[in-house]
């Protein structure tokens, strides 16, 4: 007899439902977040079991790589496209593993993906990469509001970049504003120098494979640049068309039509949202540094505002790459306007 197990994952612990053909439950247990108390909750149906269903939590790594070693097929469900019927009266954490154990018996279990364990740890840590960047930004906002709000004057990011804490002294008459500026000021320092150092330890790690060295000829897009795209696309080989890889990216539009009426939006946030601010960031460089790209990016801010243009950019450059990954050729301008 066939079984479907369902894990319903909490911070603490996690609901264990498994299954059978005729969609009854035949094993129910709460258990801690413990991968040796799971396996052997598990162990007497692992010979019949097809599979076992977790979904993508934040904390999905440690249960995922505690079953797979241990021979079990794991499918990872996608929570954005899982989501139970709204008529059901009452649901609980059973009913929710249940669910899942559910959608994989049908066969119609939206999946995400498991990434390789191996190389797991460097790409979590250029994502903490971009966190600082976004905290160093922060920084260097805040010290520009603080001047522009106190003297009207304006100050560039690579000017407040150079500047050491005594030269800040003799800025106010008050010493809580100076105080202010230097606080943020020691802070995007001492951030940039723990960016410097990811990105040395990111660059020791792992090289730009074959596939993705083309990549540094794509307008816009740097070292880190791709190899954060080399290591959040994964197996390209997953996405079936350009469209499938530009969604997953975040650079299509999420929109629900009726009789060609906009009715609403779907998931906008369905996708990888590390892969969709890479892409963005190029975009920011192509048109700074590029003339087509920065007419393209004014045309169409006459038009929409000009985050949706860089946006629109930003589409054109993940597509570019896809074909510039999947095909293995050099990138041309083409690819992005055509002749």
């Amino acid at each position: 007899m066939k079984l479907y197990a369902g894990i319903d994952l909490h911070a603490n612990n996690n609901y264990l439902v498994v299954i059978d053909e005729r969609d009854q439950a035949v094993f129910r247990r709460k258990q801690a977040n413990v991968g040796t108390e799971v396996l052997r909750n598990l162990a007497g149906f692992q010979g019949q079991l097809v599979g076992i269903v977790v979904e993508s939590t934040y904390n999905w790594y440690w249960l995922v790589d505690e079953l797979m070693p241990a021979g079990y097929r794991v499918h990872l469900a996608n929570p954005a496209g899982i989501r139970q019927y709204e008529g059901i009266k009452q649901t609980n954490d059973w009913s929710d593993a249940h669910w899942l154990a559910h959608l994989l018996r049908l066969g119609i279990l939206r999946e995400g993906y498991i990434y390789p364990r191996e190389r797991r740890a460097v790409r979590d840590l250029l994502r903490k990469r971009r966190q600082l960047v976004q905290q160093r930004s922060a920084q260097l906002i805040s010290i520009q509001t603080l001047v522009n709000r106190n003297t009207g004057d304006q100050i560039t990011s690579s000017h407040i970049k150079q500047l050491s804490c005594p030269e800040v002294e003799g800025w106010y008459e008050e010493p809580e504003r100076v105080m202010a500026v230097q606080a943020s000021l020691r802070v995007q320092q001492a951030l940039e120098q723990e960016i410097k150092r990811i990105e040395k330890q990111v660059k020791g790690r792992v090289k730009l494979e074959a596939g993705y060295q083309r990549l540094l000829r794509v307008w816009g897009i740097g070292e880190i640049l791709a190899l954060t795209i080399m290591l959040e696309t994964g197996e390209l080989s997953r996405f079936a068309s350009v469209g499938d890889y530009s969604s997953y990216c975040r650079c299509v539009q999420s929109q629900r039509l009726s009789n060609g009426r906009k009715k609403g939006e779907n998931n906008a946030k369905c996708g990888n949202r590390y892969l969709a601010g890479a892409y963005v960031e190029a975009a920011h460089f192509a048109a700074r540094f590029y003339d087509r790209a920065q007419a393209f990016v004014a045309r169409k801010t006459a038009q929409v505002n000009r985050a949706l243009a860089l946006k629109a950019l930003a589409n054109k450059l993940c597509r570019a790459s896809y074909y510039v990954m999947r095909d293995g050729v050099e990138f041309e301008p083409t690819q992005l306007f055509g002749s």
